[in-house]
């Protein structure tokens, strides 16, 4: 992913990760110019996969004439997430989403008919390869391209929940108001991985159950960051996944930076899922200057009952990792049920807790 530009223990979120001095002003110049040239073509490529892939993907379902005009808009790509899905709507509806755009990739658990009949849900079918399509990028960039140019999109995973500062007394268009009135069009979150006091595939979660009162545990430490000077995004990485299983290899443990929220433009794409996107200056959710940047957390609910016998099923799929092999050994200790809950854990009890904890921060909206 390039050289670092700094690394760290994570400090204070994604709020400044990067202190005065730490990072260099971009490129000038020839360099300058020829980096920017390679970066707008990646993106066009980008673009134009998108626009290829438009045919893999068959309506459903479709309400997105009932879009008004300042609706806040969730993208996402399911399979299989029927558990999850009624507390995610339910969780994002309550911050002010006003419409969902879901690609559902092959789904066999009654995803597709849960979503199916929702005025607020617009459903798109495929069962082409999750992997061969950026991992769903590919899909949910074109429909941003036919439907989110000029709105706030929200772009998630079923099992990723978003809170922020006073999330459940400041609705999303509050947030975005003040991005905007900031002068920004992007919106960092740090995913915290919460697992259960017990093994992970013990007790019980209904559809309907906030799946937070059973995963009510995660780590507050062991985040290390990096600036990356090509796109100037950041490279997040720790917490329980790192810890529990790429003690012995964490360059290879997974990205937790996210910038899930943006205020999008058709010419707009992510790169490498939400973690990094183009044009580069929408990475920037960090502060340069000593102050802090308003940020959010991703509530990362992967670890409910079930997901032993799902990690099993993936192995097999090798659908959600590039060289799928460097992760036998990950998913082989899932399929263990182990137990992620240690001493040091940290028990959940909201995002001011985060706040302090410098997992996000307020950044000046009081």
């Amino acid at each position: 992913m390039g050289s670092p530009a700094e690394k760290r223990s994570f400090p204070r979120g994604l709020a400044h990760a990067c202190p005065i001095g730490t990072l260099d002003p971009p490129v000038g110049g020839l360099t300058g110019a020829v980096l920017a040239l390679k970066l707008r073509t990646r993106r066009q490529l980008l673009l134009l996969r998108a626009w290829r892939k438009r045919d893999e993907l068959a309506s459903v379902q479709d309400y997105t004439r009932q879009i008004a005009p300042d609706d806040v808009l969730c993208f996402l790509c399911v399979r299989n997430e029927a558990d999850r899905l009624p507390h995610f709507l339910r969780h994002h509806r309550a911050l002010g989403v006003r419409h969902f755009l879901a690609v559902d990739n092959g789904s066999t658990d009654g995803t597709a008919e849960l979503l199916l009949g929702q005025s607020d849900v617009s459903l798109w079918s495929t069962k082409a390869s999750y992997k061969a399509s950026r991992f769903g990028m590919d899909w949910l960039t074109w429909l941003m391209i036919r439907h989110g140019s000029g709105h706030w999109c929200l772009t998630l995973d079923a099992d990723e929940l978003l809170i922020y500062p006073y999330w459940k007394t400041r609705p999303l268009a509050a947030l975005t108001g003040w991005l905007e009135g900031q002068g920004r069009d992007s919106f960092g979150a740090l995913t915290v991985d919460m697992y259960p006091e017990v093994a992970v595939s013990e007790g019980q979660v209904g559809p309907d159950d906030d799946p937070i009162r059973h995963l009510g545990w995660f780590d507050a430490g062991n985040y290390q960051t990096q600036v990356q000077p090509r796109m100037r995004n950041l490279w997040v990485q720790g917490g329980a996944r790192a810890r529990a299983f790429f003690a012995d290899a964490p360059r290879r443990a997974p990205t937790l930076n996210k910038t899930p929220l943006v205020r999008w433009h058709w010419r707009y794409a992510y790169v490498n899922s939400t973690h990094t996107l183009l044009p580069g200056r929408l990475n920037e959710v960090y502060a340069t200057d000593g102050g802090e940047l308003t940020s959010g957390v991703i509530l990362h609910t992967k670890f409910l009952p079930g997901i032993a016998a799902r990690s099993a099923e993936e192995k097999v799929r090798g659908e959600h990792f590039g060289n799928a092999a460097q992760y036998v050994a990950y998913y082989d200790r899932l399929t263990g049920n182990p137990m992620l809950h240690t001493l040091a854990s940290n028990r959940y009890t909201g995002w001011r807790q985060m706040e302090a904890l410098g997992l996000m921060s307020r950044g000046g909206w009081i």
